[in-house]
């Protein structure tokens, strides 16, 4: 089964209250919870049944929102790992989309769009373009075949104790505490 992992070498990070973020870790909890609870239950009941059938569709909300999560905070640092120029991710961002502030433009122009959800941006696995993309649900909007190289969660819950309904706010202060070293690792890997 899957163990929640610890993400509290990120409390005292800049733009995010300890509160922020303990809340936010304790809603992670519960995802990794009921992805195990859902798996564990998908082996017990006969497939083909509506049970089975309710329960396959819940998994992908409640996956999606356990690695969603993950990838949100593995892709911050308390430590500020600003954006090597020399690195594979720069490069290819300079490369795909004419200029890192292109890029970071669009980027905060998709999060700001209104409604909940997350802010990805990708790689397309088959071709290697980049994309920004909105994806509105856990379970729904994802680019098939593309891999997440940067998360950012626009759910209420992750931004709102600290920042009320001032979304770019927030936006800023998630730029501060990005790990661009866990971000050039995932394009790399």
């Amino acid at each position: 089964m899957y163990q929640e992992k610890n993400y509290e070498n990120l409390l005292g990070t800049q733009g995010f209250s300890d509160k922020l973020l303990t809340t936010h870790f304790s809603l992670y909890s519960g995802y990794v919870a009921n992805t195990n609870a859902l798996i564990k239950k998908l082996r017990e009941v006969q497939s083909g049944t509506p049970e089975h059938a309710e329960m396959q569709r819940r998994l992908g909300w409640e996956w999606n929102g356990m690695r969603l999560h993950e990838l949100y905070f593995e892709n911050m640092s308390k430590d500020n790992e600003s954006l090597d120029d020399e690195s594979r991710i720069a490069q290819k961002i300079r490369n795909n989309c004419g200029s890192f502030d292109k890029w970071k433009e669009d980027f905060i122009a998709v999060a700001k769009m209104r409604g909940i959800g997350w802010t990805i941006f990708y790689e397309d696995l088959r071709d290697g373009e980049l994309f920004n993309a909105w994806v509105s649900e856990h379970d729904m909007g994802h680019l098939a075949g593309c891999k997440p190289l940067l998360v950012l969660d626009v759910f209420e819950h992750a931004y709102v104790f600290d920042y009320g309904m001032k979304k770019p706010e927030y936006i800023e202060a998630f730029f501060n505490a990005l790990n661009w070293k866990e971000i050039d690792k995932r394009f790399v890997k």
